[in-house]
């Protein structure tokens, strides 16, 4: 991943956590939990497609995993962050433009579908079952509806500064010069006949034809003198 990828990925995900953290989590919801943390992988990885999306949503999951007040095994979280990021990034459209927002809606639901079947799974496996107390349904169903209320106010607005931040202004800058540089010498070459950089001897061969030019002049006006 690219240097500029790197501190937006970074920045983003962890002003999500807080986000998360500290207002999302003590709303006490029924059911799930709106995940802002889970949109802004998702909205990066349908950008940097699925490599990116795999490193974001592992990097994403694991600071959720370390970040208090987290009570599951460290490495969960990530483990299940990284394949949706994956997932998702498969979903980049070629042009990297999007037609309608059905796409990533569709996107957002099955993720959170998946990010909460795949977490309670992989809690299955080292022994914790609080999603049978909860209600793996109530979950699925409340962790969709929220996810999806929610992605409207983040999923555009992490595209559009992800989009932003591929563009290189010093690139754009360079390339403007450029251009305007051989603009500059083509309509100097169109409207004077030269040809800059092209010819070594052109300004000797007009310094030449004007000294010939001079010479036959006061030959003609020595001529009429005598």
């Amino acid at each position: 991943m690219r240097v500029n990828r790197i501190l937006l990925s970074t920045s983003l995900v962890v002003v999500a956590l807080v986000l998360q953290v500290s207002v999302l989590s003590r709303l006490h919801l029924p059911g799930a939990v709106p995940d802002i943390l889970l949109l802004t992988v998702l909205g990066l990885a349908m950008v940097y497609g699925h490599v990116g999306g795999a490193l974001v949503g592992f990097g994403a999951g694991l600071l959720a995993d370390l970040a208090p007040p987290a009570d599951h095994a460290a490495g969960r979280y990530a483990l299940v962050l990284c394949v949706i990021g994956y997932l998702a990034g498969l979903a980049k459209p070629e042009n990297g433009r999007l037609k309608s927002a059905t796409g990533p809606m569709l996107v957002v639901v099955a993720a959170a579908v998946g990010t909460t079947l795949l977490y309670a799974g992989v809690g299955a496996l080292v022994g914790d079952t609080a999603a049978r107390h909860v209600g793996l349904g109530s979950l699925l169903f409340t962790a969709a509806l929220y996810d999806l209320l929610l992605a409207p106010f983040v999923v555009p607005g992490i595209m559009a500064l992800a989009r932003r931040a591929e563009n290189d202004p010093l690139a754009d800058t360079n390339t403007s010069a450029k251009k305007a540089t051989d603009i500059s010498s083509g309509w100097l070459s169109s409207g004077t006949g030269l040809k800059i950089g092209g010819q070594r001897g052109g300004l000797g061969a007009l310094k030449t034809k004007a000294r010939t030019r001079t010479a036959r002049v006061g030959r003609i006006k020595g001529v009429k003198r005598l």
